[in-house]
């Protein structure tokens, strides 16, 4: 659905059907009753085992890790169809299918549920006498579960990922045969299979660790919150606050998905629930359509890099960097912040220069009655971003944030939250998970790979002495020689993991992007002495970009689909608005007080970097809008952008020379508007 009558709203089936069709993750194939109860039951047991286990059981580390995969893996093959099909009707009866399964995917759910309990039921004593020399079955078990994890990461995420992770289990077999720095001795194939399925440092490593500790609990959380009314709180806010200024409703879409982002990690989800509102909203004021899905798309990619939740990477940053989750989100709240005043002011200038109308008074919602019908449902969201500044440990908040939600959903006599509801939100929590547990299943096996193989520091090895390369080349021309070698070292090692991240990032998962590039290309931001959590926050930052950067921008060809527009001109767009994202990672590299949390912070570096950032976001936005006071020439927004980069490394120096130079572009643009009034 690309195109469709503009004037017609879309019904919530057409919404999912979109939403199943740009988000692989939720592809779910229908199945008939039998299946349907038992996949269910096995949903909704997920969830109970996970709030219990975290909550108030003790469960040892590898057998919660091996149920919590176990779980993952069966659904997938009764969830995911081998062939994916935007097809909702149910196939019809054959020998073949129980309930509209094939035997064939009911077996290999069996099978997957028995090689990923195999280990962690073992006990631990027998563990840890046959790491390092694994029996014959010990193997084929092993064998077993990496190939079923790889095929049930092509049904719910796409073949991308597991085609990375068979050229990293290549590299491991025949690293005899690598090309300069990455060539290795080679590892057996009982050694790889040692290592990915006996130790923790593989498929049971702490990819699939954090998914069943942390992540599985938060998603389940989102699901609640925005079950007892949160995310309409989140909506109706947002129309209050900014629905009557110019071009009312495309400032909603940016607040309401800043909202929902901190409930929500998914790019898409976020796209599709506020989408369906805000994107018709614009196209009725005026708003070109590709440019309402691009503004939806980008607001909604937000939410992976906005506290409290942060997608899943936040928990696995926690577990890498050890440092507590508050840390984490404090050092991600101002470049997120950042990203929405880029938005934020590129869609101010193009309602200015199309000169669009806000909201009128009837069409938005009354204060009083939003917050009297629902403040009830932000208590949950208070406590859980309480217990996480108090100290408490992840899980810990997550849980008594969803004891929180069922509470105040029982209570609520707005959003009153029935048993049948409290079963579907369990049964859709879980289901909501199952893809990203398959992604980090077999992210553990590239992450296996490296450090089996020390090709992250090979690689990084290679990325520095590329940029060197450039630079000693850049560093000997005139005017660009002003700059050292090792200012264009580490410029190029940016931009070189930048698009590397970018790449990586195309239909894959930002969490499963984020874990990968960590493992190969923070090592190489290591070697130019940057600190650890700046390195994770560039690699994470560039991974979500992915989400609205042509030819694969799911979030972008979403919001296409609800605004009837063409999907890659609302990428491109996308994009052009997000350009703040693309910026604020070079410059918290620069100046990384921007973090907060880093060694050698001041207020005043921090003062100078957010005021540098914000003032260089604005020129990009001035720039690639083409309008200030009043329409821009193309000399002047060539001129303006870039002026703008002068702020990628914020300080005294570069903003006092950066304004100085905007000044004679601000200087006609005054005399313009002067004119024309």
């Amino acid at each position: 659905m690309s195109q469709h009558d503009p004037d017609h709203e879309l019904t919530p089936d057409e919404l999912h059907e979109i939403e199943r069709k740009f988000d692989p993750e939720l592809a779910f194939r229908p199945t008939g009753r039998a299946i349907g109860m038992i996949v269910s039951i096995a949903l909704v047991a997920m969830s109970v085992y996970h709030f219990y286990a975290s909550g108030f059981g003790l469960v040892r580390e590898l057998l919660h890790r091996g149920i919590h995969l176990s779980f993952v893996l069966g659904l997938v093959f009764l969830l995911f169809a081998w062939r994916r099909s935007l097809d909702t009707t149910l196939p019809k009866p054959a020998w073949y299918r129980i309930s509209g399964v094939p035997v064939a995917d009911i077996l290999l759910a069996c099978l997957a549920v028995g090689a990923s309990l195999y280990l962690p039921l073992l006990p631990p004593e027998v563990v840890s006498v046959r790491v390092g020399n694994p029996s014959s079955f010990d193997v084929i078990m092993g064998t077993a579960l990496l190939l079923l994890t790889l095929e049930a990461t092509r049904r719910s995420v796409g073949i991308t990922l597991p085609i990375i992770a068979l050229v990293f289990v290549g590299f491991a077999l025949f690293g005899p045969w690598a090309p300069g720095a990455l060539k290795h001795g080679g590892v057996a194939w009982e050694g790889l299979i040692n290592h990915l399925y006996m130790t923790n440092q593989g498929i049971y490593g702490i990819a699939i660790g954090v998914m069943a500790q942390y992540v599985f609990l938060f998603i389940l959380f989102g699901v609640l919150a925005t079950r007892i009314g949160l995310g309409q709180l989140f909506i109706d806010l947002a129309m209050v606050i900014a629905g009557r200024y110019a071009g009312g409703p495309a400032k909603v879409a940016i607040f309401s998905s800043a909202f929902m982002g901190t409930i929500s990690g998914s790019s898409i989800a976020n796209t599709v629930t506020t989408g369906a509102l805000t994107i018709p909203a614009m196209k009725k004021v005026g708003y070109p359509p590709h440019f309402s899905g691009a503004v939806e798309a980008t607001s909604s990619t937000g939410g992976q890099i906005t506290p409290p939740i942060l997608g899943a990477a936040a928990f696995i940053m926690v577990e890498y960097l050890e440092i507590p989750l508050r840390d984490v989100l404090a050092a991600a709240l101002f470049p997120a912040l950042l990203h929405y005043f880029g938005i934020f002011i590129m869609v101010h200038l193009e309602a200015r220069k199309l000169g669009l109308r806000g909201l009128r008074a009837e069409e938005l919602p009354k204060a009083g009655l939003v917050l009297r019908e629902h403040w009830l449902s932000v208590i949950p969201l208070i406590i859980l971003v309480y217990l996480i500044l108090a100290g408490r440990t992840p899980d810990f908040a997550a849980v008594y944030g969803i004891i929180a939600c069922v509470v105040v959903g029982f209570l609520n006599p707005v959003n009153r939250l029935t048993l049948h509801d409290l079963w579907l939100a369990l049964a859709d929590g879980a289901r909501n998970t199952l893809a990203v547990g398959a992604a980090a299943a077999t992210v553990g096996v590239v992450v296996g790979v490296v450090t089996l193989t020390g090709v992250g520091f090979r690689l990084g090895y290679v990325v520095v002495q590329t940029a060197t390369d450039i630079g000693n080349v850049i560093g000997g021309i005139w005017p660009l020689s002003v700059f050292t070698v090792g200012q264009w070292t580490l410029f190029f090692s940016l931009v070189l993991i930048a698009f590397s991240c970018i790449i990586m990032g195309a239909g894959i998962p930002t969490t499963a992007t984020y874990i990968i590039l960590v493992a190969v290309a923070a090592p190489a931001l290591g070697l130019l002495e940057v600190e650890p959590i700046v390195a994770h926050f560039f690699v994470f930052y560039y991974g979500v970009l992915a989400d609205i950067t042509p030819p694969v921008a799911l979030a972008a060809y979403a919001a296409a689909g609800i605004a009837g527009a063409n999907p890659f001109r609302t990428g491109n767009t996308a994009f052009r608005l997000g350009i703040a994202k693309a910026l604020v990672p070079f410059v918290f590299v620069y100046s990384p007080a921007l973090l907060i949390i880093t060694d050698g912070f001041t207020w005043a570096a921090f003062t100078i970097t957010l005021g540098g950032a914000m003032i260089g976001i604005a020129g990009l936005g001035v720039a690639f809008s083409g309008f200030f006071l009043t329409h821009m020439s193309r000399l002047e927004r060539w001129w303006v952008g870039l002026v703008s980069l002068f702020f990628i490394a914020p300080g005294l120096t570069t903003m006092a020379l950066g304004i100085l130079l905007w000044l004679p572009v601000a200087i006609v643009q005054f005399r313009k508007r002067l004119k024309e009034t």
